[in-house]
């Protein structure tokens, strides 16, 4: 899963009405992943409401029988700017642009977000989830 560049988020509203978005993302350490996204966007304002979330990665270019997945809940808020070097190093190392704190603050668009990685499985043979030791 190390070549993943993108994790599905599933949040909640505050009625409980569930949306699901993909998010390009860098880890965070062991047990965190960062993400770069508008808070006004509708899984950031879910977030604000409800920080219990679900993350699956996987890669959607192989073949069925060849198929993948990390599965993991966690908890996701908005991050200290101070983290978003390590972000900007995945970005830099994939290609992409460097973000500064001042992409994340003030009047910028968009903030950082961190989920903290609480329980985690992967796909294993027959379709079966297994789970994962932190």
């Amino acid at each position: 899963m190390s070549t993943s560049r993108y994790m599905t988020i599933a949040t909640a509203d505050a009625d409980g009405t569930p949306w699901v978005t993909p998010v390009w993302f860098a880890p965070d350490g062991p047990d965190g992943l960062l993400w770069v996204s508008d808070p006004g966007a509708r899984h950031s304002r879910n977030i604000a409401t409800r920080s219990r979330v679900a993350i699956v990665i996987y890669d959607s270019r192989v073949a069925p029988a060849d198929a993948e997945g990390l599965y993991l809940t966690a908890e996701a808020a908005q991050a200290d700017p101070v983290s978003i070097a390590a972000f900007s190093r995945a970005s830099v190392a994939q290609g992409l642009a460097a973000w500064s704190a001042e992409d994340v603050t003030g009047d910028a668009r968009h903030r950082l977000y961190r989920a903290t990685i609480r329980e985690r499985w992967e796909l294993g043979p027959g379709d079966r989830r297994i789970p994962l030791a932190r």
